[in-house]
């Protein structure tokens, strides 16, 4: 049967260190112990001026955007994001996340599982 569970109800936990990732909040909306073998699914909130830390790694991985403004930082600079934009990054892409704007950035991340949940 399946799982069906309200966003509110997972918890978002804290995931910045205040250097590198600033504001940022995270909840495992499907991963592992929800039984997805393959893929997980991740909610980020990015708080005003906070940001994810500018990176790359093997793994491919998609972005919806629901609400707020931000950008996303590539090699050519930085790119607008909003409601219903969708952001693809490639194998070893440099990318990050940053919330310029007056409100919360929300996004929803799909990883490989064996990424991390």
């Amino acid at each position: 049967m399946p799982e069906v569970k309200r966003i509110e109800d997972v918890p978002a936990l804290d995931v910045s260190d205040g250097k590198e990732i600033v504001g940022v909040r995270k909840r495992l909306l499907i991963g592992p112990k929800d039984g997805a073998p393959t893929f997980a699914v991740r909610l980020f909130s990015v708080a005003p001026g906070g940001h994810t830390p500018a990176h790359a790694h093997p793994y491919e991985h998609g972005v919806l955007v629901l609400r707020g403004q931000g950008e996303v930082l590539t090699p050519q600079g930085p790119k607008p994001i909003g409601p219903g934009t969708v952001v693809f990054v490639k194998p070893s892409e440099f990318h990050g996340f940053r919330n310029p704007g007056p409100e919360p950035l929300e996004f929803v991340c799909i990883v490989p599982v064996h990424v991390e949940s």
